[in-house]
């Protein structure tokens, strides 16, 4: 196995869905409450990467972060070197691509908030940002919980958006997928398949604790 890459693909795992945390929240803060006559055009937008296929969404980021790009010329001015094929185009890109498994949980549990308790708040002189972080936040941790495993599982396994945006540079934006994808072609059957055991542990320990950490015993089980 390929320990670099894998190691490479944890620390993409950790970074997207951290950040996906602090861009994802006021997004689906919005959507959740936001009156908006055309909000479903955002939601649509947000979910998008969901049913695009991959190289799609891949080729498009690459031509964002280009060159030719204002953004990849800007990155360029300041650093010497272009967003595309580095570990920090693959970050972006791997934001772009898991923002709806985040965004969507995040929205869920705000909108399952009793807005009694939202008004309350606000009869009591909380201002907005107060209200969100002592009474929304606190009573949505299940979807931020199910938000953050997703984001970070979804990553571990992305393949053709790192491939378009990241190539395949060894120690840089070689991961974990492309990896496998290698060594089936080399027909090194036993090594995709120990590299791919490895994910499957990974994305069944990840769902376990998710459903583990969200699951009412009482509900199954009433105590009296």
């Amino acid at each position: 196995m390929d320990w670099q890459a894998f190691w490479l693909t944890i620390r993409l795992a950790l970074l997207v869905a951290a950040a996906l945390v602090v861009i994802g929240l006021p997004i689906a803060c919005w959507i959740t409450y936001s009156r908006w006559r055309w909000k479903f055009l955002a939601e649509a937008v947000v979910a998008l990467p969901i049913v695009l296929p991959p190289t799609v969404l891949g080729f498009y980021v690459l031509v964002a972060l280009g060159s030719r790009s204002p953004l990849g010329r800007l990155w360029q001015a300041l650093t010497g070197h272009t967003l595309a094929f580095t570990f920090e185009g693959l970050v972006i890109g791997s934001i772009l691509y898991s923002l709806p498994f985040a965004v969507q949980p995040f929205a869920a549990s705000f909108a399952a908030v009793d807005r009694k308790l939202i008004a309350a708040s606000s009869t009591l002189g909380a201002s907005r940002l107060q209200t969100f972080f002592r009474v929304i936040l606190p009573l949505s941790v299940s979807g931020l919980v199910t938000g953050i495993a997703l984001s970070f599982a979804h990553t571990m396994g992305e393949f053709g958006v790192v491939l378009m945006v990241g190539g395949n540079i060894p120690g840089v934006t070689r991961t974990v997928s492309i990896d496998i994808y290698d060594q089936v072609q080399a027909f090194n059957y036993a090594a995709a398949n120990q590299t791919a055991l490895v994910l499957l542990a990974i994305s069944f320990v990840v769902l376990s604790v998710v459903y583990a950490l969200n699951r009412r015993v009482w509900a199954v089980w009433p105590w009296k």
